[in-house]
C-alpha cells in the first residue's frame, strides 16, 4: 500500500517543486524539497532555502529548524487542498496549493442506532475534565526533540486489531473514528519501545478513566505519540528517550476489552496514521 501511495505522490511533489520554481525572481529557483505522504493522515518534510523567513500552512505558522528543515502533516479528515505560504526575508510572499489525496477508510455500516448511554456522574465528569486538561497541557509543551526527523519504528510487533481512521456508522449516524493503531500481542506485560527520539511529556501512573496508564512523548516540531492502556510505565515526565528504548509494557487499563497497545500520533491538532510513519508491520 505504501509503495503505491509513494508512487502516486511522487508526481505531486515533483509538481510542487516545478511550480515553485516558476514563482521566483532573479534570486534563483525555490525548491522546498518536500518528501513524504501528502494524504489524509499523512505528513511531509521539507527544507526551506536561504532567504525564507517564515512558512504557514492554511494560515497557521510552521516552525523551521535552524538547518531549514520543517514538518507538515494532514488530519484524517483533511480537505483535498491545503495552502503552503512562504514569506521571504525581503518581504516577498508566495503561496502554493497542495493536493491532499483522500483515503478509503474502513467503514462499517450498522443498521441500528447508537444506544443511548448513561449520563456521566458529576464526579466522573470532573475527573475527566482534569484528565483532558493534563493531556492538553502536555501537548502544549515544546521540546527541542529531534525524533520528527527520523523514520519511525514499530513500538512492538503484533496483530493489528484496530486500524487508524476506521469508523462505524449507526443507522446513518457516524460514530467516532479510531484515532490510532491497536497492536495486540495476546497478553499483558509485553514491553514496547519508543518509535523515535523524544521527551516524555505525560506519564500517568494512576490510570485515566478512558486511556488507562497513558504515556505521551514529544518528538519535536509539534509531533507527539500517545500510548494507551499500559500495564506499566518505564519512564517519567522529563525523561529523554531514544528510538528503540523500552518505555513501558502493554496492558488493559482504562476502558478496554483486552490487552493491547493503542498508539496514536498527532501534529498539533491533526490526527495522523502511524502506519504512514513506519511502513508495514514486519513479519515475525
Amino acid at each position: 500500500m505504501l509503495a503505491a501511495l509513494a508512487a502516486g505522490f511522487a508526481p505531486a511533489l515533483a509538481g510542487w517543486r516545478a511550480d515553485a520554481a516558476t514563482a521566483v525572481d532573479a534570486a534563483g529557483p525555490l525548491d522546498l524539497a518536500l518528501t513524504g505522504e501528502l494524504t489524509q493522515g499523512g505528513w511531509a518534510r521539507g527544507t526551506a532555502p536561504r532567504g525564507v523567513a517564515a512558512l504557514s500552512l492554511d494560515g497557521r505558522p510552521v516552525a523551521i529548524a535552524p538547518d531549514g528543515q520543517f514538518l507538515l502533516a494532514f488530519d484524517r479528515d483533511a480537505a483535498g487542498r491545503a495552502e503552503l505560504a512562504v514569506r521571504f526575508a525581503d518581504g516577498r510572499t508566495m503561496a502554493q496549493p497542495l493536493t491532499i489525496a483522500p483515503r478509503a477508510w474502513q467503514i462499517e455500516r450498522v443498521g441500528v442506532g447508537l444506544r443511548p448511554g448513561t449520563a456521566p456522574s458529576a464526579e466522573w465528569a470532573a475527573r475527566r475534565a482534569g484528565e483532558l486538561a493534563q493531556i492538553k497541557a502536555a501537548r502544549s509543551v515544546d521540546n527541542p526533540a529531534q525524533g520528527w526527523r527520523q523514520r519511525f519504528i514499530w513500538p512492538v510487533q503484533g496483530r493489528l486489531s484496530g486500524r487508524f481512521g476506521s469508523q462505524r456508522i449507526y443507522n446513518g449516524t457516524p460514530g467516532s473514528y479510531h484515532s490510532g493503531l491497536d497492536i495486540a500481542t495476546g497478553t499483558s506485560g509485553t514491553p514496547f519501545v519508543a518509535p523515535a527520539d523524544g521527551v516524555v511529556i505525560l506519564a500517568a501512573q494512576s490510570p485515566f478513566s478512558l486511556e488507562g496508564r497513558l504515556l505521551m512523548i514529544d518528538h519535536g516540531m509539534g509531533l507527539n505519540s500517545a500510548f494507551l492502556h499500559c500495564s506499566e510505565l518505564a519512564v517519567k515526565v522529563g525523561d529523554t528517550v531514544r528510538q528503540g528504548q523500552t518505555i513501558g509494557r502493554i496492558g488493559a487499563t482504562g476502558r478496554v476489552t483486552g490487552p493491547h497497545l493503542h498508539w496514536s500520533i498527532k501534529w498539533r491538532d491533526s490526527r495522523l496514521d502511524p502506519l504512514l510513519f513506519t511502513g508495514p508491520m514486519p513479519s515475525r
